[in-house]
């Protein structure tokens, strides 16, 4: 299922105290070790690629529910729960340079796990291209991590922040229904609101650009470089503009060199070119638009639990006691559960549908 949800995510200063991140990893791994005793490492990914059910994760770990910092934490302690539990589970990536790490981590589990690493790693990559380059929302990147199986399942949870706003735009994607990651692939995305200007190069609606772009890679760079010339400024409706910014002929000369030699066969594999990125895109997109009548989309592709309270305490304080309890439950729940007495576990799920919506209702 594809979900849109608006959550709010300012920056928070400030950094998880010692004491409650090592709970958030206890309570994390109890919880997701649970799914995974219950219904296998597959649920688990696919509840983690529910923009809405991880942000009630992470208020249940007792984070700041609406800030950024949610996100890296919360994945942060996932991928210590799940580095000490073996639940079939794996984990890359992480913020700012961890999440350049993210190959060789990939490499190594890989190695340790006998299966082969290229498309995970084609995949950790061109999912950070599209989310920086394809749509082009104000947001940077900063923050990728990665959630897989050794069978090759996965799922990517992704954050930028706005250096003018400074709020947070959290992506989420899958492998699950997966069709395409050049048009709707992402399974949602929590933001702090719908952005006016967005070129959005992996919308439905952009089809036609995305090929009349590709086509132009395929072009001679010269011709294709004339074209831009001719382009003083383009300026759409007054609350979709695009500009003609700081790419200089000379630099996107060089890069169709590339993509000529390469001559790729769709929009995917153009992301996959290296020198690729948002200024090129943005240029092409130009071209496609006012010579060739190509018009991309520039609509914005973008509810929360309290149980423990939050580290600055909003809404109110973390208490200890509570939350040792809720691990505790947890953890003697999965103990009972893999020796075959399954009837805690059972009765968290029943309690759990008490505050189940009804089908077609999303509770906030």
């Amino acid at each position: 299922m594809r979900r849109h949800g608006v959550v709010d995510l300012p920056l928070h200063y400030g950094r998880a105290p010692r004491w409650l991140f090592q709970r958030m990893v206890r309570l994390a791994g109890a919880i997701l070790e649970a799914i995974v005793v219950d219904l296998g490492p597959e649920e688990a990914l696919r509840r983690l690629q529910d923009p809405l059910w991880f942000q009630a994760f992470g208020a249940l770990l007792g984070f700041d529910w609406h800030s950024s910092g949610l996100s890296t934490t919360t994945t942060g302690a996932i991928k210590e729960a799940l580095r000490q539990r073996d639940l079939g589970l794996l984990v890359a990536g992480g913020k700012g340079r961890t999440s350049r790490k993210t190959p060789q981590e990939i490499q190594a589990y890989a190695e340790r796990y006998g299966f082969s690493p290229e498309p995970l790693i084609r995949t950790s990559r061109l999912v950070a291209k599209v989310d920086s380059a394809a749509l082009q929302d104000g947001y940077e990147l900063y923050h990728h991590v990665m959630v897989f199986t050794p069978q090759g399942r996965w799922v990517v949870i992704q954050q930028g922040m706005n250096p003018k706003t400074r709020y947070a735009r959290r992506y989420h994607w899958s492998s699950e229904g997966l069709r395409s990651f050049a048009e709707e692939p992402h399974t949602g995305i929590a933001a702090q609101r719908r952005e006016r200007a967005v070129l959005n190069l992996v919308a439905r609606r952009s089809r036609q650009t995305r090929a009349v772009v590709t086509d132009l890679t395929r072009e001679p760079p010269e011709r294709v470089v004339q074209a831009y010339r001719r382009i003083r400024e383009h300026r759409l409706p007054a609350h979709h503009p695009v500009y003609r910014e700081d790419i200089r002929p000379e630099n996107l000369y060089r890069t169709l060199l590339k993509t000529y030699e390469r001559l790729p066969e769709d929009f995917e594999t153009l992301l996959g070119i290296q020198g690729v990125g948002a200024r090129t895109l943005r240029a092409l997109s130009m071209v496609a638009d006012l010579i060739y009548g190509a018009r991309p989309s520039f609509e914005d592709p973008a509810l929360y639990s309290f149980a423990h309270g939050g580290k600055d305490g909003y809404p109110y304080p973390v208490n200890r006691r509570v939350y040792e309890r809720s691990i505790d439950v947890v953890e003697r729940a999965i103990r009972l559960a893999r020796l075959g007495r399954r009837e805690t576990l059972e009765t968290l799920k029943k309690l759990s549908r008490l505050f189940s919506p009804e089908p077609g209702e999303h509770r906030r």
